[in-house]
């Protein structure tokens, strides 16, 4: 009987993500989501008269976009955090081979820990979040800048919600084709022959500091 990743044994598994790292993922797609489902009820017009409550929702989706950056700086407390921070944030000559090969998933391209589809993904939801949240006190402070800041905030910010939306979108779609993925995330650890597959250079990383 062949053995699936869920069944593997546990000597056949190897730590991915410590359980801060996960708490810190949960806590910002929590926020994340709370954020879109508000953002759609208050710019739909449809959904905003069928629901109600209008001042509510505004508060909420103000109160989850302002704290929607802590659980990402809670988390520099800790070295493993750090260090996957830091993973994401380093390009590397296999990450650019990796975007531009069709069979990068072959193993075949010496990936670390995180590949470039991930570090794109992390880059891109870091900055979003970062101008979602610039613009979104300028709105919500209008007393701080002029008129045209406030024009222009607003502006940014719903495009850049639509462009977090679709982000989080193909985040969710990707993560559903990936079972193996989603229990790294979900308890922590990955079968070693999902990451010698698709992340053969981190294995080979762990080895070598054994």
């Amino acid at each position: 009987m062949s053995v699936t990743p869920e069944s593997a044994p546990p000597q056949a598994t190897i730590a991915r993500y410590t359980h801060a790292e996960r708490i810190v993922h949960r806590l910002t797609a929590a926020l994340m989501i709370v954020c879109i489902l508000t953002a759609a009820v208050l710019y739909n017009g449809s959904l905003a008269i069928r629901i109600g409550h209008r001042r509510q929702i505004e508060l909420v989706h103000v109160y989850a976009g302002f704290a929607l950056p802590v659980p990402m700086l809670l988390g520099l407390a800790f070295a493993a955090y750090r260090d996957d921070v830091s993973r994401l944030n380093r390009f590397t000559r296999a990450d650019w081979r990796w975007l531009r090969s069709r069979s990068r998933r072959d193993g075949s391209i010496p990936i670390g820990k995180f590949n470039a589809g991930q570090k794109l993904n992390a880059n891109l939801t870091a900055g979003a979040i970062l101008v979602l949240l610039g613009t979104g006190v300028i709105m919500y402070f209008p007393d701080l800048t002029r008129l045209a800041w406030r024009t222009g905030a607003t502006f940014v910010h719903d495009w850049f919600a639509l462009a977090i939306g679709l982000l989080v979108l193909g985040h969710i779609y990707f993560a559903m084709k990936d079972r193996e993925a989603r229990r790294g995330m979900r308890t922590g650890r990955v079968s070693r022959a999902w990451a010698r597959n698709e992340h053969p250079e981190w294995v080979d990383e762990l080895d070598s500091s054994r």
